[in-house]
């Protein structure tokens, strides 16, 4: 018996046809509208409108602090999948936007908040945590992030705390009340807040190409803020970020350095890609795309894959 089939068109690697998705991966902007504009201009301009129409946009985290627009970079950040519907946007939360919403009391989860003050209690008075109204339900991040630190002066940047261990201020001030103010819980609009509670910890893609000298390489893309940690059990890792457990006091994949910085021995043939340690980094199949660092002087970047090529706010594209 003969039995007919509808023949798959559906192009393949090795044809000419063949076209793989656009995968963009935007690093930390900390409130700074112009940049973030600017680099969304030239990543337009640097691809095609097909490819950019549908790509996946993902953003690694930290929208708020240091700079002075917060509220108009979520402003941004909102408008996107209605400006863009057929684009896929990726929200992934950083240590700051943890902190921020756990003070306009978004976290996501159950927790109790003096739980997560305990171990770090030495370090209150010397961070100025915040002991304002409704500081009894805070998580421990929101505390600090919300707190007047005694330092004025942050010697690991060379440059003065703008009020907080985080250099929050500017993010209290975007919306209009003064750092450390209470108020700001009422001034944040309901759409800001949702974008604050339905960021994710992590995010897999199962199939990312990449450019390389033999051809285009398939492989899996994790991104996570800061990182997962060499030596831990990757899928027990995973599992906590998607389930947005709460209930710690530090999330160290969003907020921790060395420990976090090379990719797990487990993750084989997998693109790992993190913002927040203030430096661009391609090795490998370890990438860094924090190259503005929140600092006013640095560019917001982005890296595009496949092709690997990283595009700036401060880019002259014709």
């Amino acid at each position: 018996m003969i039995t007919s089939q509808t023949p798959d068109r559906t192009p393949k690697m090795t044809d000419p046809a063949y076209k793989p998705r656009t995968v963009i991966c935007i690093g930390d902007i900390h409130g700074y509208i112009t940049k973030i504009v600017n680099l969304w201009s030239n990543l337009q301009s640097k691809i095609d409108p097909e490819s950019f129409n549908t790509a996946t946009i993902i953003f690694l985290g930290d929208y708020c602090d240091r700079g002075p627009d917060t509220r108009r970079v979520i402003d941004f950040l909102v408008s996107l999948p209605r400006q863009y519907p057929n684009q896929k946007h990726v929200f992934l939360s950083g240590n700051h936007d943890f902190a921020f919403a756990g003070f306009v009391g978004v976290l996501p989860g159950e927790f109790e908040a003096k739980d997560t003050w305990e171990e770090y209690a030495d370090n209150e008075e010397r961070e100025g945590w915040y002991k304002g109204e409704g500081y009894e339900k805070m998580h421990l991040q929101a505390r600090r992030w919300s707190g007047w630190i005694k330092a004025k002066f942050n010697a690991a940047k060379g440059l003065e705390y703008k009020g907080s261990i985080y250099d929050a201020a500017p993010t209290f001030e975007s919306y209009g009340v003064s750092h450390g103010s209470a108020d700001l819980v009422k001034a944040v609009p309901e759409d800001h807040k949702k974008f604050l509670a339905d960021m994710v910890w992590v995010h897999e893609e199962d199939d990312v190409c990449i450019e390389t000298e033999e051809g285009l390489k398939h492989c899996k893309l994790v991104a996570v803020h800061a990182g997962l940690e060499r030596g831990k059990n990757v899928q027990e890792q995973l599992e906590f970020l998607k389930a947005r457990d709460t209930r710690v006091p530090k999330v160290t994949a969003l907020s921790g350095r060395k420990d976090v910085w090379d990719i797990p021995k487990e993750l084989t043939e997998t693109i790992m890609i993190s913002g927040h340690h203030g430096k661009l980094l391609i090795d490998g199949l370890r990438l860094v795309i924090d190259e503005g660092g929140g600092l006013e002087s640095n560019p917001v970047a982005a890296v595009l894959l496949p092709s690997m090529k990283i595009v700036r706010d401060t880019d002259n594209i014709p």
